[in-house]
């Protein structure tokens, strides 16, 4: 039996009152591992070298100013 087959057999033991948990751990394996492109590694290594900018405050708040610019 694959491991997959196992997961699965294993999620029909799971009683419903779990299976939200489960879910939201089976959502987040499921994103695919990225690795940063170019422009954010060396946006990264900016702020690491005391550069850049970071911003203190809500999304609504960030949203605006971005699209002032």
């Amino acid at each position: 039996m694959s491991s997959r087959e196992l997961a699965k057999n294993l999620i029909d033991q799971i009683p419903e009152s779990k299976m939200y948990y489960i879910i939201a751990y089976l959502q987040g394996a499921a994103v695919p591992d990225e690795t940063p492109n170019a422009e954010t590694l060396e946006a990264m290594q900016e702020l690491e070298n005391g550069g850049g900018e970071i911003f203190d405050g809500s999304a609504h708040d960030f949203l605006k100013m971005m699209l002032e610019d």
